[in-house]
Parts: structure tokens; sequence; C-alpha cells
């Protein structure tokens, strides 16, 4: 009789502590951190040429990339100063929307030879 009534408790228990575990829902105990952002910086790059154009907006030079002639045109921020065709000046740009976006137009000065 005694075996009876402790199998008769060991069950209610078993299928108690059952019931209470399929009640809580399973708790994520590993903490994710949320992602982090990067962004994404263009990439500044530099091309020295021989004016062609300059407007206030605009700006077309001509640079020589192993023998071959090449032609690049720049969309400027603000309009150049002491910037006249014919000057040799170096650009330093970055592509945004498929347009060279010039951020710096400098002359270019001759490197003097020792």
């Amino acid at each position: 009789m005694k075996r009876a009534l402790v199998y008769i408790v060991s069950v209610a228990f078993l299928l108690s502590a059952l019931s209470f575990a399929a009640d809580k829902p399973a708790t994520d105990t590993t903490k994710v951190d949320p992602a982090k952002t990067h962004v994404v910086k263009p990439a500044k790059m530099n091309a020295t040429g021989k004016v062609i154009e300059i407007s206030d907006s605009s700006i077309k030079i001509e640079r020589t990339v192993k023998g071959n002639a090449e032609t690049m045109e720049f969309v400027l921020d603000k309009p150049t100063e002491n910037v006249a065709v014919n000057d040799s000046v170096k650009i330093a740009y970055i592509e945004k929307d498929g347009q060279l976006l010039a951020s710096r137009v400098v002359k270019a000065t001759p490197k003097k030879k020792k």
C-alpha cells in the first residue's frame, strides 16, 4: 500500500513538473548585441591633368594614363578660384551617384629637379 502511494505521488510530481515547464516560454539566455552599422565611406581618389573646360558647376580635364589620353569631367561643389584653361591641376574626388564629385581642386606645381 505504501508503495502504491509513493508511485502515485511521484507520478503526480512528474506530471506537475512537466506542466510547469510547458507553461513557461523558453527564455533566451544569450544576449545578442544589436548589429553594428558600418558607414561605408566612398574612396577618395586623385586625378592630375590639364584643364580643358571650366565653369562654376563643372570642370573637365585631360590626363595621360600609360600613354593614353583620357578626358574626365567632374562636378564641383563650389566654384574654383585661380584656375584657368590649360592649367595643370590636381583634383581630389569621389564617385557619387555615377558622377565624379570634386572635393578639392588645386593647381599642380612642377617638381623642382635637383
